[in-house]
C-alpha cells in the first residue's frame, strides 16, 4: 500500500450540529454554520466529531451532514476546505462501513475512536489490530481520535499512536486528552509530512506548535474561527508576544465554553451572537436556552471573544 498523504497544517473545527425542535437535522442553520466557519479561514470541519453528536445519528444521517457539508464548501467557492468524517463506533464492521460511506459522502479523511463499550477487552494489541484492520479497508486515510472523556477512560499513550503511525493509511492524530508531553513525543519521532498531530483543544494550540504540532482540532472555532486564525498567524510570524496574550484570552474561552453547557451551550451561544440555528440537542445530551445564558457566571467571556472575532 502508498502511503497516504496527512492533512495539511492548520486550524480545523469540529463542528456542532443543528436541529430542529422534533430533534430533526435543520438544514439551513447546518449550511449557515458550515459557511460562517469556512469565511472565518478554517482549513477544514471535521463533521460528526463529539461536537456533531456522532453517536445519536443513524447512518442515513451520517452520510446527509457530510454530504451537505461538501455541497455547502463547494457551492460558495471553498473546495479547498477539507472535510473530516468521524466515523467511530463500537465494533470494527460498522467502523469500516462508515468509513465507506465517509467517502461516498465527500469526506477525504476518516477520524477513528477506539471502541469503548467493553474496555477490558481493549488490549493494546486489540487496539493496534482495530486500528489497523479499519485502515486496511478504508478507502480514505484514517486518523487516531483520542479522546478518554467519551472513550471510557481509554488514553493511547505516544508508543500504541507511534506503532500505529507506521501504517501506510494511518495518517495523523487528534489528541484530546491535552498532553503536551504526548504530543512532542510523536511529532520528535515522525515527520510532520507523513503524520499530522492536532491539538485537540484550543487551550493547547499555541503550545501545541511550538511542540511541533500540524495545528488544532477544537470545539471553539464553532465559536471564533477568525480568532483561532489570527493566534495561527501570530505564530507563523514568530510573534511570540502576541500570540501568547491571545492564546491566554483563547485559554480562557475554552474553559468558558466547557462550562456553559458542552455542545448545548456552544449551540445556544452561537444562535444569540450568530443569527442561525437553534438550541436543540439529542438526549441525553441537555439543551441550554438561549434566554439563559446571561445568567451564567462564564458567558461573558466568551461575549468578550466574540466582540473580538466580530471586528476581525
Amino acid at each position: 500500500m502508498t502511503r497516504s498523504i496527512p492533512p495539511p497544517p492548520g486550524y480545523y473545527v469540529p463542528a456542532v450540529l443543528f436541529f430542529d425542535e422534533n430533534e430533526d437535522l435543520h438544514f439551513p442553520s447546518i449550511k449557515a454554520h458550515i459557511l460562517r466557519l469556512a469565511q472565518g479561514g478554517v482549513t477544514g470541519i471535521l463533521v460528526q466529531g463529539s461536537n456533531g453528536e456522532a453517536q445519536h445519528l443513524s447512518h442515513k444521517e451520517r452520510k446527509q451532514a457530510i454530504s451537505l457539508t461538501r455541497q455547502t464548501l463547494d457551492e460558495n467557492g471553498y473546495k479547498n476546505v477539507l472535510v473530516i468524517a468521524g466515523t467511530g463506533a463500537q465494533s470494527t464492521r460498522e467502523t469500516k462501513k462508515l468509513c465507506v460511506d465517509a467517502k461516498e459522502s465527500g469526506a477525504s479523511y476518516a477520524l477513528v475512536l477506539t471502541p469503548s463499550t467493553w474496555p477490558p477487552q481493549m488490549t493494546i494489541e486489540n487496539i493496534l489490530r482495530f486500528h489497523r484492520e479499519v485502515a486496511d479497508a478504508s478507502p480514505i486515510p484514517t486518523m487516531i481520535y483520542n479522546f478518554p472523556t467519551v472513550t471510557a477512560g481509554q488514553d493511547l499513550d505516544s508508543d500504541t499512536i507511534s506503532t500505529l503511525a507506521e501504517h501506510p493509511n494511518i495518517v495523523g492524530t487528534k489528541l484530546s486528552c491535552g498532553n503536551i508531553g504526548k504530543l512532542q513525543r510523536i511529532t520528535s519521532r515522525i515527520p510532520s509530512t507523513e503524520f499530522s498531530v492536532y491539538a485537540g483543544r484550543t487551550d493547547t494550540f499555541l503550545h501545541g506548535l511550538n511542540a511541533g504540532s500540524a495545528g488544532t482540532i477544537a470545539a471553539l472555532v464553532n465559536l471564533l474561527p477568525k480568532l483561532h486564525g489570527q493566534l495561527y498567524k501570530l505564530f507563523q510570524e514568530g510573534k511570540t508576544k502576541e500570540a501568547m496574550d491571545l492564546q491566554g484570552k483563547l485559554g480562557h474561552g475554552d474553559w468558558a465554553a466547557s462550562k456553559v453547557g458542552g455542545i448545548g451551550g456552544i449551540k445556544a451561544v452561537i444562535s444569540k451572537n450568530f443569527g442561525y440555528g437553534e438550541h436543540h440537542v439529542r438526549g441525553p445530551l441537555k439543551a441550554v436556552k438561549v434566554e439563559t445564558l446571561e445568567e451564567h457566571k462564564y458567558y461573558q467571556v466568551l461575549a468578550d471573544l466574540i466582540v473580538m472575532e466580530q471586528a476581525l
